[in-house]
């Protein structure tokens, strides 16, 4: 593009002559400024001007330094001059530059965009088919099956993509995390996308933040995009990673320090000297792991400040114009001097040893030195019974390189891998890479079965034989989420998240009870012998090989594009809107189920054989809370249901209250919706006749999505008002006339005794989010504003 351009200058300068030399200059300024966002958007340019006509604007009004994520964030204000600013308070109006989907999600997302009647996505946006390919036997059958299985989900989005001028990367192509990494994040871009995990992209400077569906559809149609103003929390690096320490370990260091929910409503900032250890020992990759693993914890995203490696991977992707105009513009994308975190950790590179956490949640953190015995004492299995390297969080050439030279000591030895062992490559460029280079052959040689190019295991697109269900066994995974059941449908699975080198010498080891920092194996020949720590190159030494092309380009004008869902398919199906608020207060509802402990979005909506139906609002919503938890029995998917006095599953009986128009509640515990961003976690219960979700507290993308449905997701004002309700209970919730930011609900709660008690219930609704529950949904508000 700027080649063109500037050529463009000088024809103008030779049809003018010699006078013209200041417009040349000038102009030769401009174009140079005029850097393409990507290879595939030529008219779509980075805008550093304005990011940096922002920040000068928030600064002076502030009067204060700026952390990195400020800079960015503020930098997309819609309103620079008059937004209200207040960390963790004030809700931000943003302008997000692009917008990326990966299959499951966008479904629903460009369902709803077909609804909105928009003829053309507003800002450059993409569709990546990663989330529909199940593990069964290795990366081309699996891939062939997957066309064959999915086609009309593909042809759907496919056409749907062309018509509103969204890019396509057909299945194949990778993970959506890697491909936005490899294409669509630079420093200082502000991107959406439609998974949990887009915070991956803060490992190139960007602030990438994970939304549901409808959050996209705003962007997508050029509305200004809502986010309650993130604190910030500083992760201050000292030292220098080495040996068997990886960046993996940074973020399972940090899980085990702030929880599962201790980074909610906040952006994760690393800083400090420590930085620059683990761009020249573990790559700006490195810093991609760390910033994908910061969902679990439930930041809004996390983030890195540009440094020379961030560099060196734009140029080697072919994005050199990048990285030149961020060397220009690199005050921007650094935190000023003397800027002030909300909160701050300090972790010492020096000290830090290799991590492994679980199982059933990814903050549980352990040395490797001591799992072995940590699992005895609780009678976890010892046995790995399989080591999974790959997913969103380390599949890069570098994740595969030091896996590969781990692998390759124990080949040199005699030895394969004990346990069962996949590799999922991050992308097609990826695994055509790995191949050309060897560490495919290795990695196969001691024992993986490379799988497709897309998320597998990781999600629960697995099909797993070696196991019985129900049987009690050990997995080591490179991934980022080990809720119970999640990879494998098996709630006995034990499973724990370390780092790919990690996971590879477990698997030759074959037990949790080995640490290769100590620890001898016994080689063909009978001799004892120690790992070498790993290593690998960051990047590859020839360039990347970027292997078959798998994108489709939109059409310059898509309205002639035809896109059908059929009326009887049973994987896509066409949204109704939903009702508009009554008007009044929520009389008499029934508690559906009250939660007991951790409920994620894969217990209100599960992945795994369901994602097949993430087109079909009907047909998911058969598997609503079937995951969760009943407090009155400690049973799995069985409710009262209290018109009929029996037992049954927890969609049927909500089906059932919908039938006889009886409205009702969900009530949880602590943190509930944490996990994934997946919108049907809302719209189920919206879709079976719930109206409010009252809980503890909430995750924030859960939260929000709920809003965007129509849904009332409320807090108790008393957390432990929690224990007050009862299953046979009947709520109201009053105060709905008046509803008003800031100004708690009341609920009133009858027992089946005849008594009654008021619980003050909170909520985090802003005008504009009130707009949406008194319309019926956020979806629904935009259409009154057309």
């Amino acid at each position: 593009t700027l080649s063109y351009q500037l050529l463009d200058t000088r024809s103008q300068l030779l049809a003018l002559g010699h006078g013209a030399r200041r417009l040349h200059v000038s102009a030769a300024y401009r174009a140079k400024a005029k850097v393409s966002m990507s290879r595939f958007e030529p008219t779509s340019f980075v805008n550093y001007e304005r990011l940096q006509s922002n920040i000068d604007i928030v600064r002076k009004r502030l009067n204060r330094p700026l952390t990195l994520s400020e800079k960015i964030v503020y930098g997309h204000l819609d309103d620079p001059h008059n937004q209200e600013i207040d960390r963790g308070r004030t809700y931000l109006r943003l302008r997000p530059d692009r917008v990326a989907m990966q299959d499951a999600t966008a479904q629903m997302a460009m369902l709803q965009f077909i609804s909105s009647g928009l003829p053309k996505v507003a800002v450059p946006s993409t569709i990546h088919c990663d989330h529909l390919i199940e593990a069964q036997t290795g990366g081309v059958q699996d891939l062939a099956r997957a066309k064959e299985v999915n086609q009309e989900v593909y042809k759907f989005l496919s056409s749907a993509g062309a018509k509103y001028g969204v890019g396509f990367w057909k299945p194949g192509s990778g993970i959506i995390h890697q491909i936005i990494l490899e294409n669509y994040a630079y420093p200082g871009v502000m991107l959406i996308g439609t998974d949990s995990h887009t915070p991956n992209g803060g490992g190139l400077g960007s602030i990438c933040i994970g939304v549901g569906g409808a959050d996209a559809v705003d962007v997508m149609a050029g509305i200004a995009w809502e986010l309650k103003c993130p604190k910030v929390i500083g992760v201050k690096l000292t030292g220098t990673l080495s040996g068997w320490t990886s960046p993996k370990d940074v973020i399972l260091k940090v899980a085990g320090i702030l929880t599962v929910k201790g980074g909610t409503g906040a952006i994760v900032e690393y800083h400090g000297p420590g930085v620059d250890s683990i761009s020249c020992t573990a790559s700006q990759v490195g810093m991609a792991t760390i910033c994908n693993m910061g969902a679990e914890i439930g930041a809004t995203t996390s983030v890195f400040p540009y440094n020379h490696r961030m560099r060196t991977y734009l140029e080697k992707t072919g994005r050199g114009q990048i990285a030149a105009l961020a060397d220009e513009y690199s005050d921007s994308l650094v935190p000023d001097e003397g800027c002030e975190y909300d909160e701050l950790i300090e972790l010492n590179l020096d000290q830090l040893k290799p991590h492994i956490n679980g199982p059933f949640t990814p903050d549980l953190a352990h040395p490797v030195s001591e799992v072995g015995a940590i699992a005895e004492k609780n009678g976890w299995p010892l046995e790995v019974k399989v080591g999974l390297i790959g997913s969103c969080t380390n599949s890069s050439y570098e994740d595969m390189g030091r896996a590969a030279s781990v692998a390759k000591q124990a080949l040199d030895k005699g030895l394969t891998c004990k346990a069962q062992f996949t590799v999922t490559p991050g992308s097609e460029q990826i695994r055509a890479t790995i191949e050309r280079d060897g560490y495919s052959k290795i990695l196969g040689d001691v024992g993986g079965v490379v799988l497709a190019n897309a998320c597998g295991p990781c999600i629960g697109q697995w099909d797993r034989q070696d196991v019985k269900k129900g049987e009690k066994n050990t997995i080591v995974t490179s991934f980022n989420r080990n809720f119970t059941a999640r990879n494998d449908a098996n709630p006995a699975t034990h499973a724990f998240v370390t780092s790919p080198e990690i996971v590879t010498a477990l698997a030759i080891a074959g037990t949790l009870n080995f640490n290769p920092e100590t620890d001898y194996l016994t080689a063909a020949n009978g001799e004892k012998f120690k790992l070498d720590p790993p290593n690998g190159d960051e990047l590859p030494a020839k360039d990347f090989d970027p292997g078959q092309d798998t994108y489709q380009h939109p059409p310059p004008d898509g309205s002639s594009v035809k896109v059908d869902v059929s009326p009887t398919s049973n994987r896509l199906q066409l949204l109704e809107p939903f009702g508009k608020w009554c008007g009044g207060d929520l009389e008499d509802m029934k508690v559906l189920i009250k939660v007991k402990g951790k409920c994620t979005t894969d217990h209100i909506s599960a992945a795994g054989p369901w994602l097949k139906f993430r087109g079909h609002l009907d047909n998911i919503s058969n598997n609503m809370l079937i995951g969760a938890v009943n407090s009155e029995n400690d049973a799995i998917n069985k409710i009262k249901n209290y018109l009929t006095g029996e037992y049954g599953q927890v969609p049927d009986v909500a089906r059932h209250y919908k039938a006889n128009s009886v409205s009702w509640v969900v009530v949880g515990d602590d943190n509930y919706g944490e996990g994934s961003s997946r919108e049907h976690a809302a719209l189920e219960p919206r879709h079976l006749g719930g109206k409010a979700i009252i809980v503890k507290s909430f995750a924030r993308i859960h939260e929000t999505n709920l809003k965007k449905q129509g849904v009332l997701p409320l807090t108790f004002s008393n957390p432990s008002d929690y224990d007050k309700i009862r299953p046979d209970d009947t709520i109201s919730i009053r105060g709905l006339k008046t509803f008003a930011p800031g100004k708690p609900l009341t609920a009133l709660v009858k027992h089946s005794d005849g008594s009654e008690e008021a619980l003050e219930l909170n909520h985090t609704f802003n005008e504009t989010q009130i707009e949406w529950f008194q319309a019926g949904s956020a979806l629904n508000r935009m259409k009154e504003l057309q």
